[in-house]
């Protein structure tokens, strides 16, 4: 309706034109909220997400997470044109950056160790994989220098063990250690 003083248009709005606005917008939020849950259901999970989701604790998959590059050594030419600058005996011993291994923990061979048979003293659970995973895990472990054990475990799958430790302040040191090196939370065995 338009006003004869100032020239200007009024717009009335009635109930039903009211409530078809609100349903329309209750209706276009439905939608955005049905198909964030679509992509969300359809995305990837990653690996913690589906260790909490499956309640297995351990048992995650070892290929969901990303494994740490190994370290880029210089090109062999590069290494054997340089000149030694100290000798042996010169140089002092450098701190190392890998964890301490705990010297009654034996170094596994490829086989599989029976739950009767493991040394004695208490491990860290990392995860239990099918055999070709925890075999990555294992060697993934080995290079950031810690002792590991593999174990069979039901169902055809192979856990993978950290230790044997002694004492709860070496286990401490090896649990921190290890979430350091970006290995999931661990489980005492």
């Amino acid at each position: 309706m338009r006003n004869s003083e100032t020239g200007e248009f009024e717009l009335v709005v009635g109930n039903s034109q009211l409530l078809s606005g609100f349903f329309i917008g209750v209706v276009l939020l439905g939608v955005v909220f049905a198909l964030g849950y679509v992509v969300g259901q359809n995305s990837p999970r990653t690996a913690k997400l589906a260790v909490e989701a499956s309640g297995a604790g351990g048992a995650t998959s070892g290929d969901a997470r990303p494994q740490p590059a190994s370290p880029a050594a210089p090109p062999p030419a590069a290494a054997a044109a340089q000149p030694p600058t100290e000798t042996a005996s010169d140089a002092e011993p450098q701190p190392s950056t890998q964890p301490a291994r705990d010297a009654t923990a034996p170094v596994a061979g490829p086989a599989l160790v029976p739950q009767a048979e493991l040394p004695a003293g208490s491990f860290w659970q990392l995860s239990a994989v099918k055999q070709p995973a925890a075999e990555v895990m294992r060697q993934t472990l080995r290079d950031k220098g810690f002792p590991v054990l593999l174990s069979p475990a039901p169902n055809n799958l192979v856990r993978v063990l950290v230790g044997p430790y002694n004492d709860t302040a070496t286990m401490g040191r090896a649990k921190a250690d290890l979430e350091k090196a970006g290995f999931p939370t661990p489980i005492k065995k």
